[in-house]
Formats: C-alpha cells, sequence, structure tokens
C-alpha cells in the first residue's frame, strides 16, 4: 500500500487524489521546479523509505502498457535523463507493450507466459534482495543479483 511523492511526481504524471496511483498525462502540468522532481523521466517515487527490514506491495498494472516499477536509492538524480539500472541505484522491472524486461545493465528479457496485471515486489534491505512475482499467475518474474545498499534510504 504504497503512497506516492507528488514532490517527486514528473509534470507528465498526475496522481489519484488518494496518491495511490498514477497515470500519464500527454499536457505538462503545472508544478513547482524543486530538487525532489523529476524533470526529464516520467518518475514519481513512493513516500516511505526503507533503512532496514523486508517489505513488499503489490502494484495494479491493469491499465500500463508502457511502464516500470521497482525501487530507487533516495539519492538517485532527479534531473535530467537517468540510466535505469542498479548501477544508478534503480532496480526495476519495465513492461513495454508485450515486452517484458529487467532493467539491468543491458536489460534482461523477461520470457513470461503472460504480461503481468499485478506485480507483488519484495525488498530484503539486510540481504540487499529486490524480486519481482506475478501476483495472478503465482510466477517468479525475476531477481535481482544482491546489491549492498550501504545505509542508503531505498523508496519504491
Amino acid at each position: 500500500n504504497v503512497t506516492l511523492d507528488p514532490e517527486t511526481a514528473h509534470p507528465r504524471l498526475i496522481l489519484s487524489e488518494d496518491q495511490k496511483s498514477v497515470r500519464w498525462e500527454y499536457v505538462l502540468q503545472e508544478s513547482p521546479d524543486s530538487p525532489k522532481r523529476f524533470d526529464a523521466d516520467p518518475c514519481v517515487l513512493g513516500c516511505e523509505a526503507f533503512t532496514s527490514g523486508r517489505h513488499c506491495w503489490v502494484v495494479d498494472l491493469a491499465e500500463g502498457r508502457y511502464c516500470a516499477v521497482g525501487v530507487s536509492k533516495e539519492s538517485l538524480q532527479r534531473k535530467g535523463s537517468i540510466s535505469f539500472n542498479p548501477e544508478e541505484g534503480i532496480w526495476a522491472v519495465q513492461q513495454w507493450g508485450f515486452e517484458n524486461r529487467a532493467l539491468t545493465s543491458p536489460p534482461t528479457p523477461l520470457n513470461l507466459p503472460r504480461v503481468p496485471r499485478k506485480i507483488r515486489i519484495s525488498l530484503d534491505y539486510e540481504w540487499g534482495e529486490v524480486a519481482f512475482f506475478d501476483v495472478e499467475n503465482k510466477i517468479p518474474i525475476f531477481t535481482f543479483p544482491p546489491a549492498s545498499f550501504a545505509g542508503e534510504r531505498i523508496r519504491p
């Protein structure tokens, strides 16, 4: 149950009133620029940040054919173009039409039997593990190699 942080949302992203869902809009919204806000890539972070423990949540992609979901370091650069991979502080999977891939460097194609509509994201901070599961088909999607978060705050 992730609450999205409106202060980080790219100006093309519209958050729902309860800040639990997001959609892309063709027209740029008038949003105050700040160091927290993404300005090039259409991204938004969750409000909560983790520095320990195990956490999981489900993302409903029923209406998203072109999106990525995962976690990132809070210190992730938000100005200019982003490289979506663990080296830059992002652990995510992407749905691009009917193609799915893990955002590694280079991206890893995911040969899934169906395009997932609900993805469970699991974060184990101490083990440095980020894993993704297809909720409806009850199958693993991808697990990133263990990372060292080194005290860094990790956000959905």
